[in-house]
């Protein structure tokens, strides 16, 4: 057990000698605790010395090492559900000197991804979607006749979202030689644990059983009471010291499980044997999230991820002041609401903490609804609960969002409903990457009858943008940047702003820059070098034609600003509304390119978009000295 993270880099001897899964597979199967544990520090150094996520890999360095042991990776597919603990397998296929780089600009990503390494086979960050991809490759192995073997890891919260049963139940229809390990690590399916169940877990397992099994069944076949009485028996059995393998079983899969997740000589010895087993397997394997590292363990919640350990010489001083984050201004603007209208109901997608809501769960917890990852149930679910006269605030991530978006149209916007949406994460969102950006949401958003989106500049207008917005009988959503604003005051009073309205910030010449959300500050700074007139928009949908038309009348050019995809955005709204009007005037658009933009810091994702104030002055006079 580690109590602390090492401050320098710990000898591995044994992982230095695994440094790829086929070196791995040459150790003696007796010398893999040895490794779990160099492993295991290896891992809380590094990820000190660089921050990210942290329980989760912690949780599964016993799992990572059996499954590269046992089968044949890369040839053998392994596909991870999340991605949040997949820094140990990143270690063990050939990129255990790269980990300092991790969430780096132009280092390794946070996530499996495709183009870093063939150990990495599918691309992931949101979760939920191991299963239907895993099943898809043990279908294109059977059609190929490659023999390639095909597993899982997914974990007990991503088994909550309707994709993975959809996944399962179509896995069983196609008897899919394939095995779907459910880490359980969280309780929320019941362990049962003790000899008795790892003994029978190794039986149901075994080679000899699953051929016993298949051939007791054709044996039996024509003798219908003898075969039930056979089959009734053996679910007793399972029943008996595994009860969440009742669902797994009805719905075709052989469940074998729980064994302890940390105990490498039974995991290995199961794997091995359920890798040849026919038909879809299911291991449910129990795991602490942050095992071996007490902290972590303790609270699994605080170290799913942490920051970089502060260097030596920056140890000791005092921090500086912290600014609100915006997701705590949403909370906070929560509670206040709820104390002031008894029809509000918070929910979340499993997103209690990053959202802000800790506050509001346990302050009002009868009105508190965490559905775990079902982004389209929570959707759906406001919208059952608003048809009733309550008044639901939906909080989830921009990119989550997206799994939402039919609900959002069919059963919100269409219906016209009262639900308000608190967006996080919108934007770039720095170190996580591509897959949890939230570059689209003005586009899917802004094409929908019926919705009222606001883009808060500052983290006071956060707070009254959220009270604008559940006030507006429908469907209205505000969209605020992950961490922190520009620093301004927050009013505890609630005010609505004047509906549809932007307003000018800075009166200049020629340029008018109109700003949607989180870019602002840049463009103000960007505006002083430019003598430029600034126009702080906030109303995405609906747009302030009056200003717009009003600026096109005073400025030989106008620039968009949003940190947003330019396809589709505020921008394309601003160029819609000119042409629908009959006004000609030069128009830029300045937001995230039609590309991906990969890991960096937030600070470094703007300036390679020319989204800082350099890079947006550096367009402008691009521009200008085009036109003249």
């Amino acid at each position: 057990m580690f109590h602390s993270i090492p401050l320098t880099r710990p000898l591995t001897p044994l992982l230095d000698q695994a440094g790829t899964p086929d070196q791995l597979r040459r150790l003696p199967e007796t010398a893999l605790p040895a490794l779990a544990r160099e492993l295991r520090e290896y891992l809380l150094w590094c990820t000190g010395q660089t921050g990210g996520h942290f329980g989760a890999g912690l949780g599964v360095i016993e799992l990572t090492i059996a499954l590269h042991y046992v089968y044949n990776t890369p040839e053998d597919r392994l596909v991870w559900d999340v991605g949040h603990q997949a820094y140990p397998h990143k270690i063990l296929t050939g990129r255990k000197e790269q980990m300092l780089t991790m969430r780096h600009k132009d280092g390794l990503a946070a996530f499996p991804r495709r183009e870093e390494s063939p150990y990495d086979t599918f691309g992931v960050g949101h979760s939920s979607t191991s299963i239907s991809a895993a099943l898809g490759m043990a279908l294109a192995a059977r059609r190929q006749l490659s023999g390639r073997k095909v597993a899982a890891v997914i974990g007990d919260g991503a088994m909550t979202a309707g994709m993975a049963f959809e996944a399962l139940n179509d896995a069983a229809h196609h008897a899919a030689d394939m095995l779907v390990i459910l880490n359980d690590n969280a309780m929320s399916i019941s362990h049962n644990v003790g000899g008795l169940s790892n003994y029978l877990a190794r039986i149901w397992s075994s080679r000899s059983y699953i051929a016993l099994r298949e051939g007791g069944k054709k044996v039996l076949a024509s003798m219908p009471s003898a075969w039930n009485f056979a089959r009734r028996t053996e679910e007793s059995m399972k029943h008996l010291v595994s009860s969440p393998g009742a669902l797994f079983e009805a719905i075709g899969f052989n469940y074998v499980g729980p064994i302890d997740g940390h105990n490498l000589e039974e995991l290995v010895q199961v794997i091995r044997n359920l890798k040849h087993a026919p038909g879809p397997q299911l291991l449910h394997v129990y795991t602490t999230k942050g095992k071996g590292f007490s902290p972590a363990e303790a609270d699994p919640i605080g170290y799913h991820a942490i920051t970089k350990i502060a260097p030596a010489n920056q140890r000791g001083q005092s921090p500086a002041p912290k600014l609100p984050k915006y997701s705590d201004i949403f909370g906070d603007w929560l509670c206040d609401m709820a104390a002031a209208d008894h029809r509000l109901i918070g929910i979340t997608p499993a997103m209690c903490e990053g959202s802000g809501m800790v506050r509001f769960a346990r302050q009002f917890p009868d009105r508190y609804h965490d559905v775990a990852i079902a982004e389209q149930h929570a959707v759906t679910l406001a919208a059952g609960m608003a048809c009733e006269g309550l008044k639901p605030v939906v909080a989830i991530y921009s990119t989550f969002l997206q799994r939402g978006y039919d609900q959002l149209v069919h059963d919100v916007a269409l219906q016209n409903l009262d639900v308000t949406f608190g967006i996080d994460r919108a934007g770039l969102v720095g170190e996580d990457g591509p897959t949890h950006a939230g570059a689209y949401d003005y586009a899917y958003m802004r094409t929908i009858p019926n919705m009222v989106i606001l883009a808060p500049a500052d983290e006071n207008e956060c707070r009254q943008m959220l009270y604008t917005a559940y006030q507006h009988p429908g469907p209205a959503a505000v969209r605020y940047p992950r961490g922190t604003g520009p620093g301004v005051a927050i009013e505890n009073a609630m005010t609505a702003l004047p509906f549809g309205r932007g307003e000018v910030r800075r009166q200049g010449q020629r340029v008018a820059l109109l700003s949607f959300g989180s870019l602002l500050a840049a463009a103000l700074k960007a505006a002083d070098a430019l003598d430029a007139t600034v126009a702080n928009m906030r109303w995405v949908k609906p747009l302030d034609g009056e200003l717009v038309r009003e600026l096109a009348a005073t400025h030989d050019l106008l620039v968009t600003l949003e940190e947003h995809a330019v396809m589709g955005g505020a921008g394309s709204a601003v160029n819609e509304w000119l042409a629908q009007a009959g006004i000609t005037r030069p128009v830029l658009n300045l937001g995230i390119p039609d590309a991906f933009i990969e890991h960096a810091a937030h600070g470094e994702m703007l300036a390679a978009c020319g989204l800082d104030a350099a890079g947006i002055e550096q367009a402008v006079r691009r521009r200008l000295a085009a036109l003249s």
